[in-house]
């Protein structure tokens, strides 16, 4: 049996007080019930004979038992299963009552809440971080924003930025002084000077997680180990950018790693719920989930987490307000509570140039950024 939920929004809805969830073979059962007779039943819910014949057969076709028992001259009696049924939908109706009316009340909240012209809407796409979900329960809460948020990869949300399937895109790069050929192949084409601006939000300390063992080796020392087993990060993702930049500075073959090409996952959460569990050793991720997760956690890199969207939207309603709402105090607050995080330069907008020095730009591009 498929069940689904639904609910009416009309002027006599919006006047019910208390929740109220029907439906059309329950309302029938109970006034067979009450009449016992299909003639009066079809009265009492203002159909036809015809159409309250048909609902009766159409039912028990579809729950595959009779619902009534009715001969010629004599009263229509209930089944027993139908019985059970409306014994097992009042029930239900008792437990539910209350979650039904939270949410009804809080279906009332949004809806008024969309007749507020004051609230904006901004779709981003960004790479995972703890930092950003943060911010946008922030948004919601004191800057009628709605952010409609979906994390993937830092290249696929340029990609989708720049393809319109978000106005704002979130990325994080390490501090770099030189030039880092992983990120210039791989994000260096989606970015462009006098098209892009960049929104700085906030840093944060990616490293090796490993569960917590007595005279544990370094990350490295772990990860060259024979049997290590490591959990990577999806292709385009900035930390999987960040390991083979990583690996390249040390001299270290991805083949040779097991679990780079075949143990791969989406979020840091999900890498260090690997690590926890035992079905992985060790992977990059940020200081703020090892902590969750009670991992050994050894500091590698500090990262900017940039917000990026094109020059003519940054100014744009929505955009001016998330800028606005980075700039206070209470985004500063917000990272405070995760470990390795906090506030850099919020709600500025960088140049790309000034901002990104591992990629070298030609002069004279450089001086329109």
């Amino acid at each position: 049996m498929n069940i689904q939920l639904r609910y009416d929004l009309d002027a006599q809805a919006l006047r019910q007080s208390g929740a109220d969830l029907r439906n059309s073979l329950f309302d029938l059962l109970h006034a067979l019930e009450a009449s016992g007779s299909i003639k009066a039943a079809a009265a009492t819910l203002g159909q036809s004979y015809r159409h309250v014949w048909g609902s009766i057969r159409h039912w028990e076709e579809a729950l595959g038992q009779e619902l009534i028992l009715w001969h010629k001259g004599r009263r229509a009696t209930l089944t027993d299963y139908s019985r059970r049924l409306i014994w097992a939908e009042r029930q239900a109706r008792v437990r539910m009552t209350p979650h039904l009316e939270a949410l009804r009340a809080e279906l009332g909240q949004v809806l008024r809440e969309a007749a507020d012209s004051r609230l904006q809407f901004l779709n981003v796409a960004a790479s995972h971080d703890l930092g950003v979900g943060r911010l946008q329960e922030l948004a919601t809460d004191r800057g009628q924003l709605h952010m409609k948020l979906r994390f993937t990869g830092s290249e696929q949300a340029l990609r989708d930025l720049n393809e319109g399937v978000c106005e704002l895109a979130g990325f994080h790069v390490p501090r770099l002084s030189h030039a880092s050929a992983v990120f210039k192949s791989a994000l260096g084409p989606h970015l462009r000077p006098g098209e892009h601006k960049l929104i700085s939000s906030h840093r944060r300390v990616q490293g090796w997680m490993t569960r917590r063992e007595p005279a544990q080796a370094d990350g490295w020392t772990r990860l060259r180990t024979p049997g290590t087993r490591l959990v990577n990060r999806q292709p385009g993702s900035g930390t999987r950018l960040l390991l083979d930049h990583l690996l390249q500075e040390q001299g270290v073959a991805p083949e040779g790693l097991d679990g780079y090409h075949s143990r791969v996952e989406h979020t840091h959460v999900a890498v260090a719920a690997m690590i926890a569990g035992g079905t992985a050793d060790i992977g990059l991720g940020m200081q703020a989930v090892a902590q969750d997760f009670g991992l050994q956690f050894e500091p590698l890199v500090e990262e900017d987490y940039y917000l990026v969207c094109l020059k003519e939207r940054l100014d744009s309603e929505p955009v001016l307000r998330l800028r606005q709402l980075l700039a206070r105090p209470d985004w500063a607050a917000e990272l405070e509570g995760l470990p390795g995080c906090a506030a850099e330069r919020p709600g500025e907008v960088l140049s790309l140039v000034q901002a990104l020095p591992w990629w070298a730009f030609k002069r004279q591009r450089a001086a329109v950024a």
